[in-house]
């Protein structure tokens, strides 16, 4: 299978330890095998990217003190031991330590295909979980997810830098599907605060008294958070729809703004998703609530302002999913390419995620547009174009661009290989590649 899981055996008696790696191999397990507990912990490190199933009873290191370093090391580690016959003390003591589960001998090798599949997908969503926590915390990971080459994100990224080191409250706007949270995130991770905690509550997702209790408290001894004013503590506070917040909360958070002094202990970061044309945040909001969270402000671009920057999303979401789906990516025509540069997009960046995930599944099947796509997205079956037209040097580079920048991922960086397909010089494709800032290291 692709991205198999690994599973690490580790077992003295070499007969055992081939016929469970044989048995896990044929199900699709990338196995790895070791006589001893030693040997094991030489390669199993805290984000190991599998299970381990060891057997308890061996010489040297016996499989408890093996599951201890384990656990030490990585306390979510899904281990799975195995005991000997009547060896009931030792199973309840290695579940005590933090093993998955057991098996006794001898034992229904599907049983043990059962505990694998569920330990190998427990183990899989940790270190899914684990690696977005690292980027959401990594500025520079963040900032590498804020595509584009277009002077609407070059504005954005110097904005998230700048107001990042500036360290006072935001106020985050912006039509909806922008990516208003992502910014938040990237705002938190390349400031002084990167590390310390970062908590994000929607004022829209509750009733205004759990609204007040979460967010301010006073919580039930039962509960097992803090209030979100708590938790954030030293760090930073996200409020989603500030819209949302009844006038009664408004002036218990402008309290504890005034309370906090200069510079604030908490960093709250307001998120606005007011969609009303006759209302602004200002006319919701107390004034000298908006004041405080609006002093520094940042509105992200809508897509359709973005340029050529809408190709160059479509064409990565698109392998994304053609790689998740295990397909080709959908070729884009330079009609379908205008098409897109022309769509209103409303939606924006969520609105292209669901059109590149349709675009990969329709190109599956062998059948539909992406015109038919865009069609199917707007109030009315008639071409979707925007308000305001662009000159035809304008679609002509952003295909070009999008071309190339296509064939080099493609052919993983090769040179003669790009201008083979496309017909070009090298002269011409160095410059092209220039002008279209594509630097070949990106793609090797």
């Amino acid at each position: 299978m692709s991205n198999a899981t690994k599973i690490a055996i580790v077992d003295d008696e070499k007969d055992m330890r081939q016929s469970i790696s044989q048995w896990l191999a044929l199900s699709g397990y990338d196995t790895e095998t070791f006589a001893s507990a030693e040997d094991a912990l030489k390669a199993i490190g805290p984000d190991y990217p599998g299970i381990v199933i060891s057997d308890i009873k061996m010489p040297g290191m016996d499989g408890i003190q093996f599951l201890k370093k384990l656990m030490g090391n990585d306390s979510t580690l899904p281990v799975i031991m195995i005991t000997g016959h009547g060896d009931v003390p030792m199973a309840v003591e290695a579940m005590r330590v933090g093993a998955f589960d057991f098996l006794e001998k001898p034992f229904n090798p599907d049983r043990m295909s059962e505990l694998a599949k569920k330990a190998s997908l427990q183990r899989r969503l940790t270190l899914d979980n684990r690696q977005l926590r690292r980027e959401l915390s990594d500025g520079t990971q963040l900032m590498r997810k804020l595509i584009g080459t277009s002077p609407a994100m070059d504005r954005l990224r110097e904005d998230i830098l700048d107001l990042g080191q500036a360290d006072g409250h935001v106020l985050i706007d912006g039509e909806t599907g922008t990516g208003k949270t992502l910014v938040a995130h990237a705002l938190h991770a390349v400031g002084a605060r990167a590390g310390k905690k970062f908590v994000l509550l929607s004022c829209a997702a509750y009733e205004e008294i759990a609204l007040a209790k979460r967010l301010f408290g006073p919580m039930q001894p039962e509960d097992t958070t803090l209030p979100a004013i708590e938790e954030a503590r030293g760090g930073t506070l996200v409020l989603e729809d500030i819209e949302a917040l009844p006038d009664a909360l408004q002036a218990r958070l402008l309290s504890v703004l005034n309370d906090q002094g200069t510079p604030a202990e908490t960093r709250i970061i307001a998120i606005s998703n007011l969609q009303q044309q006759d209302k602004t945040l200002e006319d919701v909001l107390r004034p000298d609530l908006f004041y405080r969270l609006g002093a520094l402000r940042i509105t992200l671009p809508p897509l359709r302002q973005r340029g050529e920057d809408i190709l160059t999303l479509f064409t990565r979401l698109s392998d994304q999913f053609a790689e998740e789906y295990g397909c080709q990516a959908p070729t884009v025509t330079a009609q379908e390419a205008a098409q897109l540069l022309q769509a209103p997009w409303p939606g924006n960046v969520r609105q292209l995620i669901n059109v590149a995930e349709r675009a990969v599944l329709q190109a599956r099947r062998g059948q539909g547009t992406i015109a038919s796509l865009l069609m199917a997205d707007h109030d009315e079956m008639k071409p979707v174009m925007t308000t305001e037209g662009k000159p035809l040097k304008e679609y002509v580079e952003a295909f070009e661009r999008m071309l190339i920048d296509n064939t080099m991922r493609r052919h993983k960086g090769s040179i003669q290989a790009v201008m083979d397909e496309l017909c070009l010089p090298r002269r011409t494709l160095n410059e092209k590649m220039a002008k279209y800032a594509l630097q070949r290291q990106d793609y090797l």
